[in-house]
């Protein structure tokens, strides 16, 4: 068989499937690719890649749909390659070793985890793939706890530039194994498979949900971060405030440990404004994962386009950003606009900067802030009231997140990355030194 054959589940434009093939996550990034190929193992990886490169046409890698920008896991005219149909999960109980595929959604594979007895970090979307959400770090309110969904990767294989299929841990390729934690999807390879670590779960664990009137965010996000980033790091929480006519501000969370203990470290936070309503109960491991990520449809499809941004809180907030907040979330034009926290800290800040590509590990806490709309009339609206709360934001805040990607962010190596980014640019030079992998915000090589 030539180089140039594509192998897998091949769909071209205008022929049956393309119509859904096209469909992402949030309709902002749609777009129309020449092929999909809905890979079935490496070998139709490289195959695909190999047919790009001779071909001439500019390819992406498609894990679970969830990209948050343009252009960055689909092409206009170009190739897609998607590993959605690469589902394979192997756990190893004896040795807490779970072995998937790039194409599982992190929702079913948390809890299949789970059922059988097995904690793994997951991010707060259930549909997002762990292909993509792995690359550049991926957290969740169990992360104080056990870190990130990259520090618990052991090995990966993935498909390089010239189509070699090749693997990456602490033995092999270990500059690559280092980049591929927290480095961001795409840059270097296209990922077919992941090792993490797992642990046991425990019997039961406590989750909570605390809901307060609208009125009281300010009241309430002070008082989340003042607690948040420095509670027993057993617990994690998350906090989101909507726009004024939702009218919705929570924070809800998991603990490790009892619910009357819970109840002590939360009482800073309940004891806040006056929440209407609080619900703190024990479940077994699998209902909690069910209470914090109740099942979506997948691959998942919003009914409105999105436009996010991202930062890090290395301090406890003055007065400033609150009004910023209060402004975005009033005049929200489009159909929604949310502001989103989770607290740092615990067995993320003790990774040392520079061990993975992961940077950002000393922050107090993680925002990010979104602005939605169903309506092209109020696309420019909406996308024009994210980037003004980025400009007015940026003397409180630090850096952003890899996958909550933002193409305003001009200086994007320094934000995404700190430090690591000419370490991750000469790892680039490595593997792909002729830049076959780019997209917007991708890490260029060295000349």
């Amino acid at each position: 068989m030539g180089a140039s054959e594509l192998t897998g589940r091949v769909i071209f434009k205008g022929e049956p499937g393309y119509d859904k093939a096209v469909l992402n996550w949030n309709p902002y990034v749609d777009t129309f690719p020449l092929v999909f190929v809905f890979a079935q193992n490496a070998r139709d990886v490289s195959h695909a890649i190999k047919w790009a490169r001779e071909k001439n046409v500019p390819l992406r890698v498609r894990s679970g749909r969830h990209a948050l920008d343009k252009s960055l896991s689909v092409v206009k005219g170009g190739i897609v390659i998607d590993v959605s149909d690469m589902q394979k999960v192997h756990l190893n109980k004896t040795k807490g070793i779970a072995t998937v595929q790039t194409g599982v959604h992190v929702g079913p594979l948390v809890k299949g985890l789970a059922r059988n007895g097995f904690v793994a970090p997951f991010g707060d979307s259930p549909t997002v793939g762990i292909g993509g959400i792995t690359m550049g770090g991926g957290f969740g309110v169990l992360s104080r706890s056990i870190g990130l969904i990259s520090d618990n990767l052991l090995s990966l294989k993935t498909v390089d530039a010239n189509g070699n299929i090749i693997t990456a841990n602490k033995k092999e390729n270990t500059d690559l194994f280092w980049a591929s934690r927290g480095g961001g999807g795409g840059n270097f390879g296209y990922n077919t498979e992941y090792t993490f670590s797992v642990r046991r779960a425990p019997k039961a664990t406590t989750v909570f949900n605390i809901v307060w009137p609208w009125e009281q965010f300010e009241t309430v996000v002070k008082a989340w971060q003042k607690w948040a980033p420095f509670v027993d790091e057993r617990l994690g929480c998350l906090l989101e405030v909507y726009s004024k006519i939702n009218g919705l501000c929570h924070a809800e969370g998991i603990f490790q440990g009892s619910k009357s203990e819970l109840t002590k470290l939360l009482q800073p936070l309940t004891s806040a404004g006056t929440p209407s309503r609080i619900v703190i109960e024990t479940l077994s491991y699998p209902d909690a994962i069910d209470f914090l990520d109740p099942d979506e449809p997948i691959p998942g499809r919003s009914d409105q386009s999105v436009k996010f941004s991202s930062a890090w809180g290395l301090d406890i907030w003055p007065n400033e950003p609150y009004a910023i907040m209060r402004k975005f979330l009033e005049e929200a034009t489009g159909t929604e606009a949310n502001f989103f926290f989770i607290n740092w800290g615990g067995a993320l800040g003790r990774v040392p900067t520079d061990k993975t590509a992961f940077y950002w590990r000393n922050p107090l806490f993680y925002v990010e802030w979104n602005a939605s709309w169903k309506h092209k009339s109020q696309e420019a609206v909406s996308i024009a009231s994210v980037e003004r709360v980025r400009k007015l934001i940026k003397p409180y805040v630090t850096g952003s997140y890899v996958n909550v990607p933002d193409q305003n962010i001009k200086n994007f190596g320094e934000a995404y990355y700190g430090n690591n980014f000419a370490r991750l640019r000469e790892v680039k030079t490595k593997y792909d030194p002729e830049n076959f992998f780019h997209f917007p915000q991708s890490i260029p090589p060295y000349d």
